[in-house]
């Protein structure tokens, strides 16, 4: 199965969309793992530098690069906080382009489970207020669409989880 292109585009030696391809474009900037998980991480409401580092399981360097790649596309913007008697630090929260990323993060965590998972998914996504599984979908139908602070994040009763509780299940 495929798409299938209007007339005038039925030619497709004829036109390209080249380096103006979108999806190229965020391939471009969610280019590594770890750009992606700090996306997931900020979802999860992850906002400190050495949180990043720590949950995602990677070096301080590649999340500050990370982070500078996020916050010069504008997905993340960078907040300073002080706390008693400690150094100025940042934080890092996602912008209204970086919560438009939510059915993005959330259909790749959706396919993946389905396909890569071996029937265990690790968690689920459901309305916070009501316990409805959240599912993204292409649809021409026109839905409410839920903001990622009204998702809730469980725990799959079937998944295996890591250590002793304290560590990430995935997604």
């Amino acid at each position: 199965m495929a798409m299938r292109f209007e007339k005038r585009l039925g030619d497709r030696d004829a036109w390209a969309v080249g380096d103006g391809c979108s999806a190229g474009r965020v391939l471009d900037l969610l280019s590594t793992r770890t750009v992606f998980m700090v996306v997931r991480e900020c979802f999860y409401g992850t906002t400190r530098f050495e949180d990043f580092a720590a949950r995602i399981g990677t070096s301080a360097p590649a999340v500050s690069r990370a982070l500078k790649q996020l916050e010069a596309a504008g997905v993340v913007a960078r907040t300073p906080y002080r706390e008693p008697g400690r150094r100025a630090r940042d934080e890092y929260r996602l912008t209204q382009a970086g919560e438009e990323l939510l059915p993005v993060f959330l259909s790749l965590v959706q396919w993946g489970d389905a396909h890569l998972q071996d029937g265990r998914p690790p968690l689920s996504f459901v309305e916070a207020d009501t316990g409805r599984a959240v599912r993204v979908r292409v649809t021409a139908e026109e839905a409410a669409e839920q903001p990622s602070d009204g998702i809730e994040v469980r725990l799959h009763p079937r998944a295996r989880v890591r250590g002793g509780g304290g560590g990430a299940a995935g997604g």
